[in-house]
């Protein structure tokens, strides 16, 4: 039986070295699994490339890149914030190209309110930083709002962060086209035809974790919440998300798995 294909999606302004550690962790927690994380235009190896303005064309660029390289479908989808919106518009448009998604602290259109998708109280500091910050300063706030774990500070993981901006950097332009197409993305009313599992952490700076239970709720989807964790969940948590993964494809389920009072469900 050919390997299952994994297809990790980011977020706004990220590339696919944001990701760290946590492929290498999903590849043990998945045995066998082909993990591949690739950059959408404007990020990333591809920063130089204008970033689309349209979720719809993000999906065609990553069916394309994938042809290119020779990756087959299905692919199982995980996909965080923006990536989340991707990967439910890829779904939907071609559920014979999707076996399963994992939907990471995202949110859209119908189903959540633009207040809720990103926090009010966050406007001002994005804003700012979009027009007059510098890359250190950014980077910072990145940190602060999407990491509960690293909230205080991590000048290790700051660093590779900045040398990331510094060799390919996203442009004000790139970001906010990307700002505009998760703004403008409304997501179908019923569930794509595929198991989707919903994850959220409750600690979520940047985009309120009840727009996942919300989700969830609407499309009866499976759902977990950790309870600590922030908006950067693999980051946060990637242990916990990577095993969780694969108890969700029917793992065994070990005694100490059905006590772990880190997750809850969306109910």
């Amino acid at each position: 039986m050919t390997p299952p294909t994994w297809i990790l999606l980011r977020g706004l302004m990220r590339e696919q070295r944001h990701w760290g550690t946590f492929p290498a962790t999903l590849a043990r927690a998945l045995p066998g699994a082909h993990v591949v994380t690739p950059d959408l235009p404007g990020n990333g190896t591809r920063h130089a490339q204008d970033s689309a303005t349209r979720v719809a064309a993000m999906v065609e660029d990553c069916r394309a890149d994938l042809l290119a390289r020779g990756i087959a479908a299905p692919y199982h989808l995980l996909a965080l914030s923006l990536g989340g919106m991707v990967a439910v518009e890829w779904a939907s448009r071609y559920p014979q190209e999707i076996a399963r998604c994992v939907l990471i602290n995202t949110s859209m259109r119908p189903f959540n309110p633009f207040y809720r998708r990103l926090r009010w109280q966050n406007y001002g500091a994005l804003l700012r930083q979009l027009i007059f910050g510098d890359p250190r300063s950014q980077e910072s706030l990145i940190l602060r709002l999407t990491s509960q774990r690293h909230a205080g500070g991590n000048p290790a993981l700051l660093a590779d962060w900045l040398s990331y901006q510094q060799q390919y950097p996203v442009s004000r332009r790139n970001a906010l086209r990307q700002l505009l197409s998760a703004a403008r993305y409304r997501a179908p009313d019923s569930r794509p035809a595929m198991p989707v599992l919903v994850m959220a952490g409750a600690q979520d700076q940047l985009v309120e974790h009840r727009c996942s239970q919300q989700l969830a709720r609407a499309w009866q989807a499976d759902c977990l919440i950790h309870r600590d964790a922030g908006h950067d969940l693999p980051l946060d948590e990637g242990e916990w998300v990577a095993q969780s993964v694969a108890r969700w494809l029917g793992a065994e389920v070990t005694d100490r798995d059905r006590t772990d009072t880190a997750q809850s469900s969306c109910k």
